[in-house]
Parts: C-alpha cells; sequence; structure tokens
C-alpha cells in the first residue's frame, strides 16, 4: 500500500493516451501498445470497451475476436538488450538511496532502510514538502548527513533520479506515477524498487522490460508479502516436495479499505478511489499473486500463460458513500464502475491453476488466502492450517507451527524484525540491501514485476468480454524454460 500527495488524474472510464505513455507509443509504435488498460484492442479494430454494454450473446460472439487480437499483443517482440534473469547487482560497501513518496507508505519505510548498516539515505522527494522536511529530520536523528530534499513541484524527482551519489530508488507514490518514475530512475543509471503494482497498462510493463534489460538496470516490484513467514516457510516446503506434484493455489487482497478510501487525509486526492471510476478488474493483484507464483517456480520453469476474469456489479463504495458523506462531498460526483469482488483464474504451462481475487470494496476480515495444494496435500492460510500425507490420514486439519523447522534462514535470522505487516516489510527491505552490498542476484526482478502486474489490464479487459480468456505474455522471452534461483535463497556469506 502506497501514498500521496498528488492527485489522480480525472476519473473516466477510457482515458486518453498522456503524459510518459505518449512518449512511449510515438517512439516504439509497435503491436504490444495497442492494447492497453481501458482502451480495448483499438490496434486491432476492435473496442473491448464496447463488449461493456449489449447482450450477453453479442459480446460472447465478439470474444474470440478479443482474445485474438490480444494474443497478437501478448506475443515478445524481439529483445532489445541482454536478459537480465541472475544479473546480479554491481558489489558496494554501502547503498545509497532516494526516497520517492513520503505519504503514509514512505514515512513508516524511511525508518526500516534507517535502521540497516551500509545503507545510506541520500535524497527525499515530495511535492509536499513537509513530507520531505520530517523525513530529511529522520535521517539527521538516526546519526547520516542531511538528505537533499526534492519538493520543488510535480516533476522535481527527475532531479533526484539524476544524482550521481544514488544507487537505488525507492518508488513510494500513487499507482499512475510509478511508470514513469521506474523510468527515470533507469535511464538515469539506477536500480529501482516500486510499490504495487509497478504499471497500470500492458505495454508500460513491457517498456520497464525493454528498458531493465537496455540499461542493465533491476526494476523490482517491492512485493513484501512475498517476505512473510508463512509465506517463505510454504515456499521452503513446496520446493522440498511435501506437497507433491503442486497442482493449485489461490491468493487475494481481500481487505475492507471503504473507510480509508473516503478518508481525506489518508489516500489524498483521492487518487486510490479514483482508480474504481477507471476498472473493473483487480486493481491489486501483486499481494496474493507474488507469493504463489514464487511456489510454483513461475519465470524459473514454468510460466503464466492465460488469465480469465469474471467481477460482481459495483455497489460498495456507492452504499458506503450513502450511509457515510455529507451531502456536497467532492464523492458524490464519482461513478464506480470497479467490481466490489473480482476473481480470476489463471493457467500456466504445466497445467497449474491459480486463483486471484480483490475486493476493498465490501465488509470482510482481512485475508490474501495464501493456498497451495498438490498431489500430497493442502496449506490454507487465515487462519494457516495444514494437511499433508502420510501424516495426516483423518481429514481434519493440522497445525501449521509444527512445521516451523522449514522456516527461511532469513526468519530463523531475525525472529521478531521491527516494522509493520508483522516484520515482512523488515525482511523485505534488509534481503534487498544484502543484495545490493554483496552483489548477489535479486530475489525477484523485473519480470516477475510484469507478470505479477499484468492482471490489472488484463482482468479488466476479461470482465469486459464476459470472462473470455487472454493470454499473459511471455516477458522473460523464453527464459522462464531455464531453472535458476529465486525468493528460497541460501543464506550468503557476509
Amino acid at each position: 500500500m502506497n501514498d500521496d500527495a498528488r492527485p489522480a488524474p480525472e476519473p473516466q472510464d477510457m482515458p486518453p493516451h498522456s503524459g510518459a505513455a505518449d512518449e512511449v507509443n510515438r517512439q516504439d509504435p509497435s503491436r504490444r501498445s495497442v492494447l492497453w488498460t481501458t482502451a480495448g484492442v483499438a490496434g486491432a479494430g476492435l473496442g473491448l470497451g464496447a463488449l461493456g454494454a449489449g447482450t450477453a450473446s453479442a459480446a460472447g460472439a465478439r470474444a474470440p475476436e478479443a482474445v485474438t487480437a490480444a494474443e497478437a499483443v501478448a506475443a515478445a517482440p524481439p529483445r532489445q538488450g541482454r536478459t537480465m534473469a541472475g544479473v546480479p547487482f554491481e558489489r558496494r560497501s554501502t547503498v545509497r538511496v532516494g526516497i520517492i513518496g513520503l505519504g503514509n507508505r514512505g514515512d513508516s519505510m524511511i525508518d526500516l532502510f534507517l535502521a540497516l548498516p551500509g545503507v545510506q539515505v541520500k535524497a527525499v522527494c515530495d511535492t509536499v514538502r513537509d513530507k520531505a522536511e520530517k523525513a530529511a529530520k529522520k535521517v539527521t536523528a538516526a546519526g547520516q548527513p542531511a538528505p537533499a530534499i526534492y519538493a520543488k513541484d510535480e516533476h522535481d524527482y527527475e532531479n533526484l533520479c539524476k544524482r550521481g551519489d544514488i544507487d537505488f530508488v525507492y518508488v513510494v507514490t500513487p499507482w499512475e506515477l510509478h511508470f514513469p518514475m521506474a523510468k527515470t530512475a533507469m535511464l538515469n543509471g539506477k536500480h529501482v524498487g516500486v510499490e504495487c503494482p509497478i504499471a497500470m497498462r500492458l505495454e508500460e510493463l513491457w517498456q520497464l522490460v525493454d528498458l531493465s534489460e537496455r540499461t542493465r538496470r533491476h526494476c523490482m516490484q517491492l512485493e513484501n508479502c512475498c517476505y512473510g513467514k508463512n509465506e517463505m516457510r510454504v515456499l521452503r516446503m513446496a520446493h522440498a516436495g511435501l506437497f507433491g506434484e503442486l497442482q493449485h493455489g489461490a491468493g487475494a487482497y481481500n481487505h475492507d479499505l471503504r473507510e480509508l478510501m473516503f478518508d481525506p487525509d489518508y489516500y489524498e486526492g483521492p487518487w486510490r478511489r479514483l482508480w474504481h471510476t477507471r476498472l473493473r478488474g483487480d486493481l491489486y493483484p501483486n499481494h496474493g499473486f507474488g507469493p504463489v507464483a514464487n511456489y510454483m517456480d513461475v519465470n524459473r520453469g514454468d510460466r503464466v500463460v492465460s488469465i480469465s476474469s469474471v467481477g460482481t456489479t459495483p455497489l460498495g463504495l456507492a452504499a458506503y458513500r450513502e450511509e457515510h458523506m455529507p451531502p456536497g462531498d467532492p464523492s458524490w460526483k464519482e461513478s464506480y464502475i470497479g467490481a466490489d469482488r473480482t476473481i480470476s483464474l489463471v493457467q500456466t504451462a504445466k497445467g497449474r491453476v491459480i486463483r486471484l481475487e480483490h475486493d476493498v470494496s465490501s465488509p470482510h476480515p482481512y485475508s490474501r488466502i495464501n493456498s497451495l495444494g498438490g498431489t500430497k496435500g493442502v496449506f490454507e492460510d487465515y487462519p494457516e492450517r495444514i494437511y499433508l500425507e502420510p501424516t495426516n490420514t483423518n481429514h481434519q486439519w493440522d497445525d501449521f507451527t509444527k512445521y516451523a523447522d522449514w522456516d527461511h534462514w532469513l526468519w530463523k535470522e531475525h525472529a521478531n524484525p521491527p516494522g509493520g505487516h508483522g516484520g515482512m516489510d523488515y525482511i523485505m527491505v534488509f534481503r534487498l540491501m544484502q543484495c545490493m552490498r554483496l552483489g548477489l542476484v535479486p530475489d525477484f526482478d523485473v519480470y516477475d514485476a510484469a507478470v505479477w502486474t499484468a492482471p490489472v489490464p488484463l482482468s479488466h479487459l476479461s470482465i469486459k468480454a464476459k470472462g473470455a480468456p487472454l493470454p499473459i505474455p511471455d516477458f522473460t522471452r523464453g527464459e522462464w524454460k531455464k531453472a535458476r534461483s529465486g525468493m528460497d535463497s541460501e543464506k550468503p556469506a557476509e
């Protein structure tokens, strides 16, 4: 989750190309640029936006055309550089960090960077100067030199990225800013880590892949849930074969955010709520998708090939507004189109199935589902429980704490980590900075970022096409067939 002071663009279901994406399209008018989150398959003469209206039979008749057009877009274009799969960082004694975005998420995460030896925060950036100055005071309070402050205007982040004394840029801003900021960081020779999701459009995902390969800079989705204690334990157990041949998994972001989305001081703008006026699909797949993809070695021996999505009617936000917002509140001008609950089925090349869910608009206890099943048993989270043969044969769930010996070395070394989200934020930052200091291959890369985010645009289009399965691009361009390391790492020698 992230936050920033800058408001999102005006809400609309089919926004035109603009800004950085326009520049990308002008420079590279390739087939992958025709499929956009909401504009449909315009390059193929078919607007998927039209599939949102009319009879179901008419939509069904057009769905095969949508799939054909999407397949053309999903086909991998020629590689412009060399693969970034398995490429290590440059070894360095100190990692110099620049942070863009100092709202709720950025303000809390800067504490974790400052808690680590061998890490210096050299520059901070936010459009609200008070937030940048507050962050700068944290840096000096930690005993580091005062960082440079960039708060002049909405483009001042570009000057931060141009600095010669920064190795890593951390982007913690509203979603629509993630792509241009990641792009700017890499073009200026910086590795970059971005909060979820890394971009909102398919062509932006392709551009980040291409740019990472051309600049030889890593571009990573900083998916903290991959570093959860349960997630890392299940990962090791899966790779050790305790679940047998993996068959299915599930992940979600089911989190009642209604109160926060209508709080003007939490999501300023209100940038997050306005995305529910633009897209119908899964706006935030990464927390659920990333861990399950890791269990199944997606991009490391298997790959996801298609997604089919359905969604409920959009009633939750309007109902909350009716009950809680006073007449004249700006939210009354908004029309919500985002499904209260989106359910997607993702198929892999090996025939496995991953179920994704997204629901932030209706009453529901927090759950990421986090389930994995194979030929020898199954794990389900929220609450955590497990059933594995031959240990379990009585059709009763077993106690997951019995498997604590399978904890990842990161959790054995940091049993009580500081920071939010149960310590996973700290584990993520510690491991990333460790990889940069020691010159190791990162646990995940730009290909993982693109795959974990692809459901954002594709689920929207699939819902408009009445659940038609749409292809997920092979962002690795065939590298997925090669087994390689990922999250299930060995403890390195310092």
